[in-house]
């Protein structure tokens, strides 16, 4: 966990759910509360989530009196499925945080979307809480969400391109500041695969992913990038869109393209999104 953490990655997962035996939990949970804490002595750090188990596991409770301290940014709530889910788990970081002298509402909820019901109750579960800042798609081969569908998979998407895509609608209706992440992709010696369902991911819309293994940052951070051309053509759009606005027009022509109010918004946005990529 170390090492992840001095990788210069953007952000960490630490582990307390599937990855981690039955047994082993008690002391995973040292593990990473120490890990937390080690974190502080870094020069820098990435930010820090720990994936916790499901409510329904009824090891909840004690995954987050072990992580919620100073230096979690964020955990990610496995197999969200009810409003009742989300509630429980924030109710329970607040007290945390109050008891730890953890800034109030600063630990934030990802919600690993990686069940039939999950995906079916997507939006109110975002909606339940103000510390959900994010959804993460189980698209993970042979994962939950697959097993729990009963689909096959395939590197082009079409058996789970309907929950994929709701997933998606439903973060981006309940608000701007909800993030869609994609899930894993589980072949590490696939790279082509990862990149070619990354790009799916991308063009779907999806801001990036979560990875197993170091060789796959590169790759996804690649898919996810704006492209040159996409950045030289959205500066255009939004450079003479402004000039103008302030001559009083609201629809021009950019490249043989109609350019109002709408389409000079979704510049602005995928330049912000490129501004992230340089950051």
């Amino acid at each position: 966990m170390i090492k992840a953490l001095e990788s210069g990655v953007d952000s960490v997962i630490l582990d307390l759910e599937d990855s981690v035996p039955s047994a082993s939990k008690a002391d995973a949970r040292q593990f990473v509360s120490a890990a937390i804490d080690g974190a502080a002595k870094l020069a820098t750090r990435p930010a820090i989530f720990v994936r916790v188990n499901a409510a329904g596991t009824g090891l909840l409770a004690d995954d987050l009196d072990a992580v919620v301290r100073p230096g979690l940014d964020a955990v990610l709530l496995a197999k969200a499925e009810n409003i009742n889910d989300v509630l429980g788990a924030a109710e329970t970081i607040s007290r945390l945080e109050a008891q730890r002298g953890v800034r109030p509402g600063s630990v934030e909820i990802i919600l690993q979307i990686e069940s039939a019901l999950g995906v079916y109750n997507c939006y109110q579960l975002i909606k339940a809480s103000p510390r959900v800042a994010a959804t993460c798609f189980g698209s993970a081969r042979d994962g939950d969400l697959q097993s729990d569908l009963g689909c096959a998979w395939s590197i082009e998407g079409l058996e789970l391109m309907y929950a994929r895509s709701k997933v998606l609608l439903d973060t981006r209706a309940a608000g701007a500041d909800i993030h869609p992440i994609d899930g894993v992709f589980s072949d590490l010696n696939d790279e082509a695969g990862l990149i070619a369902d990354s790009k799916l991911s991308a063009r779907l819309g999806f801001i990036g992913r979560t990875v197993i293994h170091p060789k796959q940052i590169a790759p996804v951070k690649d898919a996810y990038a704006v492209s040159p051309t996409e950045v030289a053509y959205y500066e255009k759009v939004a450079a003479e869109f402004a000039a103008a606005e302030k001559s009083g027009t609201a629809a021009i022509v950019v490249d043989g393209k109609l350019v109002d109010y709408a389409m000079a918004q979704r510049a602005r946005r995928v330049l912000a999104l490129a501004a992230l990529d340089r950051a």
